[in-house]
């Protein structure tokens, strides 16, 4: 690989923290705001993506600041794993900030100002963490993003947002320590903390001992924000944010820099070779392995639709960590190829439970019966990307998970390859029933969700939880905001009941029954502004799933595994 000079990876960095700053000042011109929003995002993306070509042909862009602490450089440096990162997220906040739009206004939401310089905060501590070229610079940046993000976790401004706020600062800053110690110790251990495609050298030749408690402390502190299990109960939890906050930092910026961070440690710091060696690769696959099993067991008994996707997020993430843990070439591709995957299904999974919510104040998969005549496209892709969650062939999980199967096969690790199906079964039980629900039955005839009803995973059964954005909090002891929903599996409660009732009509085809009204398939079902980023998504899931290399994802992911391990895959 070549290094060139370049200041396109701080320009990434700066622009949408320059953009922090425009829409602040336009507090009070709504839609000048969000042009700033769209701007930024877009150029973001056009900077990010024109160092593509390049980073494919070898070359790698660094900018180099100078001494940040003796003996570390406070640099930023643009290679292949780096722009996976960078691209995928500048893509899907563009996207995103669309969708804010429609979504934030569609509610009417306060402190809009802030929600999107919060946004664009974040994806400036996203992209300083995929182009950081050292562990230090990945350090500033993974605790700016909690800083940043603190606020749209918090959005709502309720006890239970704030709460949750407090949860996932104690969380995430706790998982920051571990990174710093685990940090100081490979310095100690090397004198560097840069980045070196197959490991740093040095490390192969340090006490053992220290070796593998460096990377347990930067395995655990990075595993925080990817959600591993039992440093997973902020993420569920977080799910008061608003719908746009739950799926891009939930399902591509926050969570994915956790894994991405693994990765780093991994194919960069340890190397591949060196994880073998020091046995650590089996012990995190074990984790991962039994992460994604038990999240999947408890979204099945979540009737709460973003919870059932928060505790299958928390599944997906450890498919990620799983590919990585194993050390085979094949399992890297595919760990590494379903962070995009994951991130345009899940996103989609996200948009369109936003978008429910926006147009029918709906929450619960229990109050969803018929839902697919009101809202057909947004349930059809729904749709699309469940199939592609549960790894059915021609969506992008398909591929991935291809990847991570024959990559568990081959090194022998059939348990491993064994919790990989018995999820994939575990993803259909828990989304068919959205889609049945959705497309198959009828207000008045609907079967009760979740499948299993009893709790787990969390949240008592006399707790309230805020589900999703909402007004300014109303102080009054015990009362839920507009968008909230009632304890545990019993729904939405009395109140939201009633705002369900308000979008059913007589049908008259069916004796008078209650029913969904019909919307067509042009889009009356809600605003462009929502509709469209969910069908590009999704469109993109597809795309992901059929033609991967056109998508340029599985390319770079190639280029990844073999500057890693030496082996063309």
């Amino acid at each position: 690989m070549t290094d060139v000079t370049s200041l396109r990876p701080i320009a990434a960095v700066l622009v949408s923290a320059i953009a922090v700053v425009l829409i602040l000042t336009s507090h009070r011109r709504p839609a000048l705001r969000e042009s700033w929003t769209i701007l930024a995002a877009g150029t973001k993306l056009g900077i990010v993506g024109s160092m593509v070509p390049g980073v494919l042909a070898g070359q790698v862009y660094v900018t180099d600041i100078g001494t940040f602490v003796p003996g570390v450089r406070f640099a930023l440096r643009a290679d292949a794993l780096g722009v996976l990162f960078a691209l995928l997220a500048s893509l899907l906040w563009l996207v995103t900030s669309f969708y804010s739009i429609g979504y934030m206004r569609g509610l009417d939401e306060h402190a809009q100002t802030r929600y999107f310089a919060a946004f664009a905060a974040s994806l400036s501590s996203t992209i300083g963490i995929a182009f950081a070229a050292n562990l230090i610079v990945l350090y500033v940046f993974y605790e700016l993003l909690t800083v940043a993000t603190y606020p749209l976790v918090a959005h709502d401004g309720t006890d239970e947002a704030r709460a949750a706020g407090r949860k996932y600062l104690a969380y995430t800053f706790g998982g920051g320590v571990a990174v710093l110690a685990g940090t100081v110790l490979v310095f100690w251990l090397t004198g560097t903390t840069a980045f070196t495609p197959g490991g740093i050298a040095q490390l192969a030749t340090a006490d053992p001992v220290f070796g593998r408690t460096a990377f347990a402390l930067l395995a655990a502190g990075f595993g925080v924000k990817a959600a591993l299990m039992p440093l997973h109960s902020w993420l569920p939890d977080a799910m008061v944010a608003p719908t746009p906050v739950s799926g891009l930092l939930h399902a591509v910026a926050v969570v994915k820099s956790g894994v991405f961070g693994i990765a780093r440690v991994i194919l960069d710091v340890f190397g591949p070779d060196l994880v073998g060696d020091l046995g650590a690769g089996l012990p995190l696959a074990a984790v991962a392995a039994i992460t994604l099993t038990v999240a999947s067991i408890i979204a099945l008994r979540q009737d709460n639709l973003k919870r059932r996707l928060a505790f299958s997020t928390v599944s997906q993430l450890s498919y990620i960590v799983l590919g990585l843990a194993v050390l085979n070439p094949l399992s890297l591709v595919g760990g590494l190829l379903h962070i995009p995957a994951h991130a345009f299904m899940k996103l989609t999974l996200f948009f369109c439970a936003g978008a429910v919510h926006v147009e029918t104040h709906t929450d619960d998969i229990s109050n969803m019966a018929g839902i697919g005549k009101r809202m057909p496209l947004t349930m059809t892709a729904f749709g699309v990307a469940s199939l592609g969650m549960a790894g059915i062939p021609l969506v992008a999980g398909f591929v991935s998970k291809y990847y991570l199967l024959i990559g568990t096969v081959s090194t022998g690790h059939v348990l491993f390859t064994g919790a990989l199906l018995l999820s994939g079964i575990l993803n259909i039980a828990y989304f068919w029933p959205v889609v049945y629900t959705a497309f198959f039955e009828s207000p008045e005839e609907d079967d009760p969700k979740p499948i299993v009803e009893n709790v787990l995973g969390g949240r008592y059964a006399d707790e309230e939880v805020v589900a999703d954005g909402g007004h300014a909090p109303d102080d009054a002891a015990g009362e839920k905001d507009d968008h909230g929903y009632a304890p545990d599996h019993e729904g939405q409660g009395l109140q939201d009941r009633q705002e369900t009732q308000a979008h059913l009509h007589p049908d008259h085809g069916s004796d008078g029954e209650l029913a969904w009204e019909h919307r067509g398939w042009s889009g009356e079902e809600s605003t462009w502004f929502m509709l469209g980023p969910i069908l590009f998504v999704a469109a993109g899931s597809i795309v992901l799933g059929i033609v991967p290399d056109t998508a340029v994802f599985l390319r770079i992911v190639r280029l990844i595994v073999t500057g890693a391990t030496g082996v063309s895959v």
